[in-house]
């Protein structure tokens, strides 16, 4: 469907005002737990506990720039990364001590979003974690400044990296937009038998677009509708890495582990090597592959994670730039000479068992779609034709299968998320997108493709590609309660392609989960 170009409410700065590859890539902070907890569940063991606050502040994003607003976890742009250990639990509270306004343009006719709200309202969402429902941060569970929350994560899960960042309803691009995402690394011992690089030779690289002012602040773009300002997607033209525009990294001639992440609000990002080099992939989101994957570039939505080994032996003495098809993304400089490495780059890594169809008890069919009524109200971007508040259709028993089966008859790309647990592509399949609009009816116009081998492992998000159906495979273990699934383009998760879905069980599974489950709100744990 057509959609309006967004239109800027301030001077835009154009992206070739600023030289590239002049500040340093930083590397943020490690969290450090401020002391132990009782374990929520078991009060005789202790945990390790964090407080993080979610703050304003201003820093220099380009050398040549005025320092620009932000809101940060712990002041910085991305927070702290977090590493953690499998089977490790930790406590982390939540501090919203942001200011009572917001610097970003609110669509009040957003469900979620309404006026009387607090503006500053946050919830944090740790992406790709399986948690008790309480500590998941669910949309409508925001807090407003003063207040705080906090979250049991019991890490029982394969190494990966995960992510942290805001999920308010109604508000959460804007939220992400300003700065609220972090790293969250989970090690495992499986992981540390293979050798791969480690300590300053992984890096992890948090790379989303933005746009900014002619006085250097972030300038979010709003639609041609004073009464409706939400636009369908943001696509920036300045790229940031850890916070920087086109930041550098002085490397040695060796391999490094690089744990890329998409946090961008929309932007897909095809990424290669300037002198076109292959590297290997090695994980996906939720965690290793089975073997490496030779490749020279991949796509990745946004919320996507690639664990990548790039050995920059070849290029001693010289640079090499990270790209996205014609934008530039980060330069990468080679130390002259010759290095000791002592990583591994093994030709296995982990099983990764496939899911049999045959597990499944229920099959689900889900459209993504959307509809214009700009008389009345924004673009809709909606799931199977139901709003966030129409009730739960989605009630999957715990620790059985389902196969999803995502009809994508828009002509967007969806990248579609799923709380609390992981899955697998097992293929996608093109349709024929006006007999299902018009009739209902489900025509295949295409053979079944087979995920690409760099998305043959754990996901947590998914790329449902315009005009086809991708089916994903799910085991729904760990927890009852309420999560959700959505679009991770943010726009459109804020505007109602998004969904409660509710994990159940027997009576007495119920009991023993509600037993378990445990969140302090707006206080900390004694």
């Amino acid at each position: 469907m057509p959609k309006m170009p967004p239109v800027h409410t301030r001077p835009a700065l154009h992206p070739a005002s600023l030289a590239r590859y002049v500040d340093p890539l930083p590397i943020p902070p490690i969290a450090k737990p401020i002391g132990m907890r009782p374990h929520p569940h078991e009060p005789s063991k202790q945990v390790a506990f964090y407080r993080i606050a979610m703050r304003e502040f201003r820093s220099q994003l380009h050398r040549d720039l005025k320092p620009a607003r932000q809101w940060g976890f712990d002041g910085v742009v991305p927070g702290p990364t977090f590493i953690a250990k499998s089977g490790e639990p930790m406590l982390v509270e939540w501090v919203n001590a942001l200011p009572d306004k917001h610097f970003l343009p609110i669509d009040h006719r957003l469900h979620g979003a309404e006026k009387g709200l607090p503006e500053s309202r946050t919830v944090v969402h740790l992406h790709g974690a399986k948690t008790p429902p309480e500590s998941d941060g669910y949309p409508e569970s925001w807090y407003a400044p003063g207040k705080s929350a906090t979250a049991f994560y019991p890490n029982g899960q394969d190494a990966a990296m995960l992510w942290y960042h805001d999920h308010a309803m109604g508000i959460n691009r804007l939220n992400i937009f300003a700065g609220l995402a972090g790293s969250y690394i989970v090690h495992d011992e499986a992981e540390a038998a293979l050798n791969l690089p480690s300590d300053k030779y992984e890096i992890p690289l948090v790379i989303w677009d933005r746009m900014f002012d002619t006085d250097s602040q972030l300038l979010y773009p709003v639609s041609s509708n004073p009464d409706a300002p939400w636009i369908p997607e943001f696509f920036g033209d300045i790229m940031l890495v850890n916070g920087k525009i086109w930041p550098y990294l002085e490397v040695e001639p060796r391999k490094y582990r690089l744990r890329l992440l998409n946090a961008a609000n929309g932007r897909f990002f095809h990424f290669s090597f300037s002198d076109g080099r292959p590297f290997h992939q090695i994980g996906t989101d939720l965690g290793l592959l089975p073997a490496p994957v030779e490749v020279k570039s991949i796509v990745m939505a946004p919320a996507e994670r690639a664990d990548l080994i790039v050995d920059f032996s070849a290029r001693a003495g010289k640079t090499v730039n990270l790209m996205s098809e014609y934008f530039d993304i980060m330069q990468f400089r080679v130390a002259s000479g010759s290095v000791k490495d002592s990583a591994s780059m093994p030709s296995t890594l982990r099983a990764v068992p496939k899911t049999p169809e045959s597990e499944a008890v229920q099959k689900r069919m889900l459209s993504l779609i959307e509809w214009d009524n700009p008389v009345a109200e924004p673009m809709i971007m909606m799931l199977n034709g139901k709003r966030w508040m129409d009730p739960i259709t989605e009630k999957p028993r715990l620790n059985t299968t389902e196969i999803w089966n995502l009809i994508n008859v828009t002509d967007d790309a969806h990248p579609i998320h799923l709380h609390l647990v992981r899955f697998q592509i097992l293929d996608r399949r093109r349709i024929d997108r006006f007999a299902y609009m018009s009739h209902n009816k489900l025509r295949f116009t295409g053979e079944a493709s087979p995920p690409e081998p760099y998305e043959a492992g754990w996901k947590d998000t998914v790329r449902a590609n315009p005009g086809m159906m991708t089916r994903i495979i799910v085991r729904f273990e760990g927890y009852t309660g309420r999560y959700v699934w959505h679009c991770h383009i943010l726009e459109h998760e804020d505007n109602e392609m998004m969904r409660p879905y509710e994990v159940v069980a027997t009576a007495a599974e119920q009991v023993i989960q509600q037993t378990a489950a445990r969140l302090c709100r707006g206080r900390p744990i004694p």
